[in-house]
């Protein structure tokens, strides 16, 4: 069978991939599509409901984001995979027939219900099938789909301008539902997959051994400071792709069909190098130091900072670019190390979990900053959201480098002793 294939693992990821792309290409491309929607569509002018339209989706993405992982935790995640799939790309179809905000706020809303049921599922089914030295690369290679479909999502104004917006929503809804019925006939479950089920001899109910799962990550100090990073850098993060090309065609009067794939492209490319090159390096620096993830991660954190200041003090398109690929490099590094570095902590079954609760902090800091960005551009002052927000970069950088130091790369129940976690959930509960 094809599963049994050595090189099945990497299909996998090259399966996966493709999903990623589906996922970021359809919840972004809304993001260029503005000047041509609103010409049908009319309370899409007021730039503030616009704004609220965008961050709906992650608002709810991210309030559904911990129930996710803890589902992925759980079961099948082929199937949780292929149903989140078919879902976002029907409601994607379905943008292409609306012309009500009120309905396009609901089916936004229903992506982002969708689309949170991926991520968790796909990174901890990737960190499964890639244990040991390639699993940076593998994540790499699983999350430059989403840099792809973050750079043809650029594209979005441009095949509305030459099309229409319509049948920018239609044709990437088709492609989304058929390659759905593709994964259901390629994409398999890891066999021997540990669940959260009571082992023959053990007293410890099944409840209780979920409970537990709970307290060994709120109990970890490492866990609630990837929450902070992932919070920290989430706020930039949405700020560049919700918000940066309408701020480049605003202030250098640029029009949207050339600066959304200009700008998304330079932004998505940078990010693809990025966590091929950070994947690469954290492979190899974590045989010489178990910190090499860390340190990894880190670096691409801190190239954030000297980013954001040249998006922010520069007054032309060069150096705005210049940071916008400064921007993605770091990201990409960053990225490519989150699973990997929660495998050094906590074991399988506890991992979409942890990416889950992660993605909550991060998509609602995300959401937040996008209705606040919306708000400043209107009353003058984005100045200071970007100096607050590379203000919690810095922190994070600092955090991450002094708090996590892991005693392993890929953390299972030999070394965390769940058991004794259950005897600490009885003392609790008494």
């Amino acid at each position: 069978m094809l599963k049994n294939k050595k090189f099945y693992p990497w299909l996998v990821v090259v399966l996966l991939a493709v999903v990623s792309l589906l996922n970021y290409l359809d919840r972004q491309m809304l993001a260029t599509m503005r000047p041509y929607m609103m010409e049908d569509i009319e309370a899409l002018r007021d730039i503030t409901n616009y704004g609220r339209l965008m961050a709906i989706f992650l608002w709810v993405y991210a309030f559904m984001s911990p129930l996710s992982g803890v589902i992925a935790d759980r079961i099948n995640r082929k199937w949780l995979i292929i149903f989140s799939l078919a879902v976002w790309s029907g409601v994607t179809l379905l943008m292409g027939y609306t012309y009500d905000i009120d309905t396009m706020y609901v089916l936004r809303g229903v992506m982002g219900i969708s689309e949170a049921f991926y991520i968790p599922a796909a990174l901890s089914l990737v960190a499964d099938y890639h244990c040991g030295p390639s699993r940076s690369i593998a994540v790499g290679a699983l999350t430059s789909g989403i840099y792809l479909g973050q750079a043809i999502g650029g594209f979005g104004a441009t095949i509305s301008a030459h099309a229409s917006w319509q049948f920018t929503f239609h044709i990437f809804g088709i492609i989304g539902i058929v390659y759905a019925v593709v994964l259901a006939l390629l994409l398999h479950e890891k066999e021997n997959r540990p669940q959260l089920t009571t082992a023959v001899g053990s007293t410890v109910p099944n409840g209780a051994r979920r409970r537990a799962q709970w307290i060994i990550l709120i109990r970890h100090t490492a866990f609630w400071v990837m929450i902070f990073y992932f919070a920290a850098l989430n706020l930039p993060g949405w700020v560049t792709k919700n918000w940066m090309p309408t701020m480049i065609c605003d202030s250098l009067g640029i029009k949207m069909e050339t600066v959304g794939p200009m700008w998304t492209v330079t932004l998505a490319m940078s990010s693809f190098v990025g966590v091929f090159a950070g994947g690469w390096i954290s492979d190899r620096w974590v045989k010489r130091t178990l910190r090499g993830r860390v340190y990894t991660s880190a670096t691409g954190l801190g190239m954030i900072i000297p980013a954001l200041l040249l998006i922010l003090f520069s007054g032309s398109l060069v150096p705005i670019l210049a940071g916008g690929i400064l921007f993605g490099l770091g990201f990409g590094m960053y990225d490519t190390n989150n699973m990997p570095i929660i495998c050094q902590f906590f074991p399988s079954r506890s991992r979409a979990t942890c990416y889950g609760i992660m993605n909550f902090v991060g998509i609602a800091a995300g959401a937040l900053i996008t209705d606040i960005l919306g708000y400043a551009l209107k009353g003058g002052y984005q100045n200071t959201v970007f100096v607050a927000m590379i203000a919690a970069v810095a922190i994070s950088v600092f955090l991450e480098i002094k708090v996590l130091c892991p005693v392993t790369d890929d953390m299972t129940d030999s070394h965390q002793d769940t058991e004794s976690n259950y005897g600490n959930l009885e003392l609790l509960e008494q």
